[in-house]
């Protein structure tokens, strides 16, 4: 392979870390090439698609809002996109046709793996019922988790998703949909994890989706899992570390999954501590 030609579509993308992560990545490893930004719009999508398929490019990563709109342009996906029912890494292949994968559910259990935590037939409470609420229950079934109980503001608005998650993994997890507003304890709960944007830069920032006093009921083996990445320490995970709580905070799971997307693009084995690093630095 010559020079690489890869980047990140999606929309709005001012506060994306990929380009850094990925760059690094290709430095790391000796590569010649360039990861670049691409802020599209929805009714941009198509020529986008267009523009990477016929200039060279080797593969895209996918963020919002296109994780899956995208589907419509792909020949073929893995397993870990169709039972996300989302893509956010895409490989071209030399006769052009479209590759979809999906590395958020890598990403997310990567770093419990590491720990070496164990979840199989536990409890898990998930804060949020969106694209990456989905991405998270797909890890919990991997991981063996027995029930999930999701957690929304507005149970209307989320019948809907949590349907959609039944028909994947009913045969695997029982999972309910509950009022986040009755949430009061978390005793018997193994993990719990945020997936909504409370807590994020420039969006609620210096904000935990829970109260101290309903944080502190977690059991001391139990872990807090915030999929907020910037800051680099939520309120959350501040709460979680005065309580002494074992935690893991999004940047991990960034990490790992722009990991794997660049082992599937290149072959070649990624700098993760160096991608981190990389990552670390922007945020500073």
């Amino acid at each position: 392979m010559g020079r690489y030609k890869l980047a990140i579509i999606g929309y709005p993308l001012t506060h994306s870390l990929s380009g850094t992560m990925q760059n690094a990545a290709l430095r790391a490893a000796g590569l010649e090439g360039e990861y670049e930004t691409l802020e599209t719009p929805p009714e941009d999508l198509i020529n986008v698609i267009k523009k990477l398929k016929t200039q060279g490019y080797q593969g895209f990563n996918v963020t919002i809002p296109h994780k899956v709109p995208i589907t419509l342009f792909l020949s073929s996906f893995d397993e870990a996109a169709n039972v996300a029912g989302a893509v956010n890494t895409v490989k071209i292949l030399e006769d052009k046709s479209l590759e979809g994968y999906n590395t958020d559910i890598y990403g997310f259990c990567h770093p419990l793996k590491e720990k070496n935590i164990s979840l199989k037939s536990a409890r898990a409470a998930v804060l949020g019922t969106g694209g990456a609420a989905r991405a998270v229950c797909a890890g919990l079934s991997e991981l063996g988790v027995s029930e999930i109980d999701l957690y929304s503001r507005n149970i209307i608005d989320s019948h809907k998703t949590v349907q959609l998650l039944r028909e994947k993994f009913s045969d695997k997890v029982k999972i309910n949909l509950l009022q986040v507003q009755i949430l009061k304890s978390l005793e018997n709960y193994k993990i719990l994890i945020n997936t909504t944007p409370v807590g994020m830069k420039n969006f609620a920032q210096g904000v935990s989706p829970l109260p101290d006093e309903v944080l502190a009921t977690l059991g001391d083996d139990a872990v807090v899992y915030d999929l907020v990445y910037n800051p680099i320490k939520t309120e959350l995970i501040s709460q979680a570390e005065k309580l002494g709580k074992t935690y893991i905070g999004g940047l991990d799971m960034l990490v790992h999954q722009g990991a794997k997307a660049f082992k599937i693009w290149t072959g070649a084995e990624p700098d993760v501590q160096g991608m981190k690093i990389a990552a670390l630095e922007k945020l500073m």
